[in-house]
């Protein structure tokens, strides 16, 4: 399948510029690439000879411990919610007192585990905010 063509032909890469570079220099466009968007050295060039900006992306590796684990609580949230809402429509479908007295039950269950996961989240930004967060 062909490419679509560009509106703007004068924007086409048309002209092959060939260029020798030293090691420490492709070095240095190879960490650009590692660090940027850029899909490839030949990208991060032209951001540079045509001197736009190029968006670099850094991890601290510190944040990967809460950061898994807010991602981990986010998950059990929403399979909390989802069987909360379940639960919910099941009570709604029945007649019977004690039927809805049985589901009332497991949905406070489940509200009770949901409200321990949300306190646990709000630990964690608490810690996070006291770390990264300025004091005023």
């Amino acid at each position: 399948m062909a490419r679509k063509p560009i509106a703007n032909k004068e924007e086409l890469l048309v002209h092959l510029v060939t260029v020798r570079i030293s090691d420490a220099t492709l070095k240095r466009l190879e960490n650009l690439l590692a660090e940027s968007s850029c899909r490839s050295i030949g990208e991060v060039a032209r951001k540079l000879l045509n001197r736009e900006r190029i968006n670099c992306f850094y991890r601290d590796a510190s944040m990967s411990g809460p950061m898994e684990e807010l991602a981990l609580i986010r998950k059990e949230l929403k399979s909390i919610g989802i069987n909360i809402n379940q639960q919910t429509r099941y009570f709604n479908a029945v007649k019977s007192t004690v039927e809805k007295s049985f589901h009332f039950d497991r949905t406070m269950a489940l509200c009770l585990k949901f409200d321990a996961k949300m306190e646990r989240l709000f630990s964690i930004i608490s810690r996070l905010a006291e770390r990264w967060l300025p004091r005023s």
